[in-house]
């Protein structure tokens, strides 16, 4: 069960990404880019579907376990499905505004010390911007769309 809110020494909090967050580009990111950063959740298109059917995404299996909904900023999802979906048919990637899940957003220190983002709530099928398929390559290698950082 994904916690409504929960504090962890790890956190950081939204207001102060802007001096730690960097971009791919090398350059630091502005609290204002960060508020409207986009943001990835990859997921089995089975788990979307019941997130459908009840009006919220709870998480997935690791998600409860962690207690927090896992996310990839637009310079690690690809990263995260090598790492952790590897050959998995069926997913989909799930693009979400960071503006638009408050205070239960933390980035926080993860993999190779970047700060990723985890969502300390229930993520709301409006704060999603969209939803595409992502398909296996003939490589065995997920195909993304074009994302926004």
């Amino acid at each position: 069960m994904i916690k409504q809110y929960a504090k962890n020494p790890k956190t950081t909090d939204i207001s102060v990404i802007e001096c730690s967050l960097r971009f791919a580009h090398g350059g630091f990111a502005s609290s204002k880019s960060v508020m409207t950063q986009m943001i990835y959740k990859l997921t089995p298109r089975a788990l979307w579907q019941v997130a459908e059917s009840k009006g919220v995404f709870d998480g997935a299996p690791i998600d409860h376990a962690d207690g927090y909904i896992h996310f990839s900023t637009a310079e690690q999802v690809r990263e995260t499905a090598d790492k952790h979906f590897a050959g998995q048919d069926n997913l989909l990637l799930v693009a979400v505004r960071a503006d638009r899940l408050g205070q239960a957003l933390k980035f926080e220190v993860s993999r190779g010390g970047a700060l990723f983002p985890h969502l300390y709530a229930l993520l709301p099928l409006d704060a999603v911007e969209w939803v595409k398929p992502l398909p296996l390559g003939s490589d065995g290698k997920h195909i993304f769309p074009e994302l926004t950082a």
